[in-house]
């Protein structure tokens, strides 16, 4: 028998809590799991620093992987007879939605932004390169694992097949967001997600959403709406970002300028460098970093020793409501107030911005071609869901930012030179838009 039609002797399951049981029983998928570039995912939180705003949030990228792939198991098994789906893209739709998000660092995004990473590229990397992964999916044939590579890059000639793990209404954003509302104990995330599956038709590109599935969908479409505002962007989560983010800024800064550290930040040293192998990625995890940022309370340099004691024991920076689109002025004088009484402005005055499109259609002229969802109605016409849906019309196309200013309050209030402190203040919480939250 091929390998990539090879059945496990006994059905295997993973008890989870947001499917009941996950499913596995091709060789492959089995083999996958076991590899241990996907085991290193269990030492990657799903959800960052979140885990400091919603102490529930301790999950992990391997929990998600592997609700991704049960529900692309689920979808598929409902497709089996439909004219467009093709049954010979089986394995290759399992492989790709468990490993999606393999190439994921540690802290993934504010990671990844200070040392200009790019975690698809290191996905793709893990799968084409020297891996266990790599030599498992060759198994199948030698161009298999540039198949699952395309499919998760959205390249792979197949869009309906990409479509299931990568569209406006995927098996990637059904798992994370409940998972994500499970975890943080939220009730935003929550949408009827068996009533999805059982509407969804495959046709020749995409998959689209029986008509009578619309109210279904709409759920599902403010659920990531409120989990976007409510959750990954929570400004105590994105505190805790800002905090993370500096660290590794300064530890940058002191490895480039010369600073002899009593521990050699052996792990990021590639990273400083630019200098990156894979090798060096994948020994890099939350653990790790972790590790790091203890030592680093040894440090004489103060400004990564106070950061890191910041992280590790949750003390964090105050924020208020700051645009600086509209309050430049404000912000060039708390720069220069704030290096007057010897708080560093680069690593304690921070202007973070966050923004969301919950939906939208392809608009011509755009980079970035959204492809929409489509419900197919009696008469087997496809109507694009915001033409159709005055919930999901009302926020379509509305992209929301929100802009925060975080600051130690901590330190300002230390401050000797009164004049300069109260300086500071009015700006931070005296007139305008300025409103401190704790």
């Amino acid at each position: 028998m091929a390998y990539k039609d090879e059945q496990l002797n006994e059905e295997k399951v993973f008890k989870d809590p947001v499917h009941r049981y996950v499913h596995v029983k091709d060789r492959i998928v089995w083999d996958l799991i076991a590899a241990p570039e996907f085991q290193r995912l269990r030492r990657i939180k799903q959800l960052g620093t979140t885990y400091l705003t919603f102490h529930g949030a301790e999950h992990s990228r391997f929990n998600h992987s592997l609700g991704v792939y049960e529900i692309v198991r689920r979808m598929i098994g409902k497709f089996t007879n439909y004219p467009h789906w093709n049954r010979e893209e089986r394995i290759l739709s399992l492989c790709a939605a468990l490993l999606h998000d393999l190439g994921h660092g540690p802290f993934s995004h504010s990671f990844e932004k200070v040392f200009k990473l790019d975690h698809e590229q290191f996905t793709r990397k893990i799968i084409l390169e020297d891996t266990n992964i790599h030599r498992i999916l060759k198994r199948v044939s030698p161009e298999f694992p540039k198949q699952v590579a395309d499919v998760i890059a959205k390249t792979y000639a197949d869009k309906l097949v990409v479509s299931l793990i990568s569209s406006q209404i995927d098996a990637d954003r059904m798992d994370y967001l409940q998972r994500d509302a499970y975890y943080t104990g939220v009730s935003y995330g929550h949408f009827d997600m068996e009533r999805i599956l059982r509407v969804m038709r495959p046709i020749e590109d995409q998959v689209v959403i029986k008509s009578t599935g619309m109210h279904a969908v709409e759920d599902y479409i403010m659920s990531r709406y409120q989990m976007y505002w409510q959750v990954y962007f929570h400004p105590v989560t994105r505190s805790a970002e800002v905090i993370l983010s500096k660290i590794l800024h300064r530890v940058k800064f002191l490895y480039e300028t010369g600073y002899t550290f009593k521990l050699k930040p052996t792990h990021f040293q590639s990273f400083f460098n630019q200098e990156i192998t894979l090798r060096d990625y994948l020994r890099l995890d939350e653990a790790v970093v972790y590790y790091y940022f203890q030592s680093w309370l040894e440090e004489d340099d103060f400004i990564l020793y106070d950061l890191c004691e910041r992280f590790i024991n949750r003390r964090l920076f105050k924020y208020i409501e700051f645009n600086p689109n509209t309050q430049m002025k404000e912000w060039m004088e708390l720069y220069r107030l704030f290096q007057d009484v010897g708080i560093h402005p680069d690593y304690y005055l921070v202007v973070d911005s966050s923004s969301d499109l919950p939906y939208d259609f392809y608009r011509p002229g755009e980079e970035e071609e959204r492809l929409p969802i489509h419900l197919q109605m009696p008469n087997h016409e496809l109507k694009e869901l915001s033409r159709h849906s005055d919930i999901v019309e009302s926020i379509s196309g509305k992209k929301r930012t929100d802009h925060k200013l975080y600051f130690p309050k901590d330190l300002l209030e230390a401050v000797k030179d009164h004049k300069l402190k109260k300086q500071i203040k009015e700006i931070l919480y005296g007139q305008g838009e300025g409103q401190l939250v704790d």
